[in-house]
């Protein structure tokens, strides 16, 4: 490159799936991680600057993002607890009857969740040494789907509530 050659630009980041990151995890729990990592990455992103009443606001009906943040990290202890052959606890239970519903800061929101996602990452990486097609029962009536059916509901889910959540976002931005 001659002197006066511009100085390059920074490479966009890369996702998480395209970093190269985890090589040394078996591919479904990779996946599952990277899709955690991107989640957070949206989730940083798109509540940044949110006042506490846009954060429980439900705009035009749309769940709130502080719903949004509770199930993401609530349902993420549900369904690896599935994956690791487990029922759900009386605690667990009584989490999930309180989605709907709490003034929680979006700091102690999103702590919640990035505390979900460690304790996750940790349960994640446990359950990568499990042959994916071991069943697993869901619920009271044990329906049936495997480790690696869980592994990779698991990153479904997250993305599609953080689709939400970006949405609703979207839409609370709008109308300010």
């Amino acid at each position: 490159m001659s002197e006066s050659s511009p100085t390059p630009k920074s490479a966009p980041s890369l996702e998480p799936w395209l970093s190269g990151s985890r090589a040394e995890v078996p591919a479904v729990a990779r996946g599952v991680l990277h899709a955690l990592d991107l989640a957070w990455e949206d989730i940083a992103k798109w509540t940044d600057g949110l006042t506490a009443p846009q954060v429980h606001a439900q705009p035009l009906g749309l769940p709130s993002v502080s719903f949004q943040l509770r199930h993401i990290a609530r349902s993420l202890d549900r369904l690896l607890s599935y994956a690791e052959g487990d029922q759900l606890s009386p605690d667990q239970l009584a989490a999930l009857k309180l989605e709907q519903s709490g003034d929680e800061s979006r700091t102690d929101l999103l702590a919640e969740v990035q505390a979900a996602f460690t304790r996750g990452e940790q349960r994640i990486l446990a359950l990568a040494s499990v042959d994916p097609a071991t069943f697993r029962g869901v619920g009271r009536k044990q329906l049936p789907t495997s480790v690696g059916g869980l592994l990779v509901h698991v990153a479904d889910h997250t993305q599609r509530h953080v689709g939400q959540l970006v949405t609703t976002t979207k839409v609370l931005r709008a109308l300010a």
